[in-house]
């Protein structure tokens, strides 16, 4: 028995280690088959080159420089190789004096690892003019890699910095969203750059290679280009820009001129600064400079500043306030000044504009008219209106985080400050003032309503690769309202042409306009002043925003031309100057038929 038992274990052994040695043999043969060509074969991503920005002119405003990074062998740290290394940077510092051997030599131990197996970036961007007389010299190199690797460039610098924005070095978050970061190395952080990445910056290629041991290449098995120098065409003229950049010499504030169709033709804010800082990289005191400047020129104030729209908003308004509580001749007497809610609500013109009706009142920029409507119309009515003709919403435009802005009302204030709302805000809310509050491109597009009875999508784009942009028009206004815009209109043109109106005594334009001016007060008027200070007897910060938002030809309204100047005064005064000027631009640059010329 115990003979048979013994033989039963050593048959039960012999027959387990012949199936094993089937198994390893035979079986296992497809999987060892595939780990061995995984040592054998490689396949190697080819990063895509971004895309090219242009304006409406073809000019570039975002290309790519020419130029290399240098890799060196991994490995050459230990005992055995590190003269090696020694003999690649002096060399490589000797050829080119510019680099910086201490940053070469703590890139390369950054990033030099025993599990890595492939060539190292020691130098992330040299140019074609500093490399190409050394270049044949370094190519001869077998322990250094020379490869093509362009980099962002903006050749106007800090022109339509905060539309254009800028490409930065990748960072974690940026690579977990879209791994093609990791191979590209950068990525859209702000503006155009940012909003159409993806399309910018293209599909990566890939090389299927047969390599030895030593890890070199024998044999290409496939290949497939990389997907890129896709092209993006902007709406905007850079030379105009350039032109509008000079206007704004010293000066804070936003600039845009607009299509009625939403096609942005200018958009700057200010101040601005150079766009390759942020490729090239700066030092931390300019970071700092910047950073701190009162005047923030890192914020995007056409989408991102945040203002009380003052009297820029009565158009909007004054055509609420005729299709529901009032008519076109429902007047009120202006005092200069109402008695409500425990204070006084004044109107700007000291002794007060009389007997005055909707067309003067948005003629003469009326406060008290505006203050009484409300009363009669009252909050609800407002700042639905408001918010169906585009305000406390995001506009649309192609850029990225576009703020919302806000339009006070009793359900807003209660959700914000669990407090109840009071009449003086809704008279305050009237003038846009209070806890009012608009951006730039806002009051651009709200003209445009106001101009064409249409709500247009602003954008900046115009072809994306080959295809065009959609304009996106929206039908915002009721029939009633429809049926009474031609008296606002009326008087937004007799603001810039009748004698009386706030803007026509500071306007030079060759081109027949119409607009509203507006003043936003920044800093609150004590009620017991009598006498107010003007706008330049007070401090710079206490001064208010100056806003002139218009269009023109007002025979047929084409484009919109809207200036916001912080700290400004009053808007016509401001801006008016500056506004002709454009429009007088437009007009040599043929984006005005010269049929629409005063004669």
């Amino acid at each position: 028995m115990k003979i048979k038992f013994i033989l039963f274990i050593f048959i039960s052994i012999w027959l387990a280690l012949i199936v094993r040695v089937f198994f390893l043999s035979v079986e296992s043969n497809t999987y060892y088959e595939k780990l061995s060509q995984n040592n054998t074969i490689k396949k190697e991503k080819i990063a895509p080159v971004r895309g090219e920005i242009v304006d409406i002119k073809n000019r570039p405003i975002a290309i790519n420089k020419l130029g290399f990074k240098i890799q060196l062998k991994p490995h050459l740290l230990n005992k055995r190789n590190i003269h090696i290394f020694n003999e690649e940077v002096d060399n490589l510092v000797k050829l080119l004096p510019t680099l910086d051997r201490e940053k070469i030599v703590k890139n390369y131990k950054k990033k030099d690892s025993y599990y890595n197996h492939n060539f190292i970036d020691i130098v992330d961007f040299i140019s074609y003019e500093d490399i190409i007389s050394v270049y044949a010299e370094l190519n001869l190199r077998k322990n250094l890699n020379i490869i093509s690797a362009p980099k962002r460039y903006y050749p106007y610098k800090n022109i339509g910095a905060h539309i254009i924005g800028y490409v930065s070095r990748a960072n974690k978050k940026d690579v977990q969203g879209d791994p093609l970061m990791d191979l590209i190395g950068y990525a859209g952080k702000t503006g155009i750059e940012k909003h159409y990445n993806k399309f910018l910056q293209g599909e990566a290629g890939y090389r299927e290679i047969k390599i030895n041991a030593s890890n070199q290449e024998i044999q290409e098995l496939s290949h497939k280009s990389a997907l890129e120098h896709r092209k993006l065409t902007l709406g905007v003229d850079i030379k105009l820009q350039q032109y509008i950049a000079k206007l704004f010499k010293n000066k804070v504030g936003a600039a845009i001129v607009m299509n009625v169709d939403g096609t942005i033709l200018s958009a700057s804010s200010y101040p601005n600064y150079d766009l390759n800082i942020f490729v090239t990289g700066m030092s931390y005191a300019m970071y700092d400079k910047l950073a701190q400047d009162d005047d923030h020129p890192f914020t995007n104030k056409l989408i991102n500043g945040l203002y009380p729209p003052g009297s820029t908003i009565k158009t909007g308004l004054g055509l609420l306030y005729i299709t529901t509580e009032l008519n076109e001749n429902s007047s009120f007497r202006c005092k200069s000044h109402l008695p409500l809610g425990g204070r006084v609500f004044r109107c700007w013109k000291k002794k007060g504009h009389g007997r005055t009706s909707i067309k003067k009142a948005i003629r003469e920029s009326c406060d008290d008219y505006f203050y009484k409507g409300s009363l009669q119309v009252g909050n609800r009515k407002m700042s639905a209106g408001l918010k169906r003709y585009g305000l406390s919403k995001k506009t649309g435009i192609d850029l990225p985080n576009e703020f919302i802005g806000v339009v006070p009302s009793r359900e807003w204030k209660k959700k914000k400050y669990n407090r109840i709302w009071s009449i003086g805000e809704t008279a305050n809310t009237s003038i846009g003032q209070g806890d009012f509050l608009v951006t730039p491109l806002q009051i651009a597009q709200f003209t445009a309503l106001m101009a064409t009875g249409k709500l247009p999508t602003p954008h900046l784009a115009k072809y994306i690769g080959d295809e065009e942009y959609v304009n996106e028009l929206k039908d915002v206004l009721n029939e009633k309202e429809k049926e009474k815009l031609p008296l606002i209109q009326d008087a937004m043109y007799e603001v810039c042409n009748n004698p009386r109106g706030t803007a026509t005594n500071y306007l030079s334009s060759d081109v027949v306009i119409a607009g509203k001016t507006g003043t936003a007060q920044v800093v609150a008027i004590k009620q017991d002043i009598e006498k107010r200070k003007l706008e330049h007897e007070l401090a710079y910060y206490n001064r208010s925003h100056a806003w002139f938002t218009t269009y023109g030809p007002y025979a047929k309204p084409k484009y919109i031309v809207m200036i916001m100047i912080e700290h400004g005064g009053h808007g016509g005064a401001a801006a008016g100057e500056m506004v002709s000027k454009i429009y007088n631009k437009l007009l040599e640059m043929d984006y005005i038929d010269k049929a629409y010329k005063k004669r």
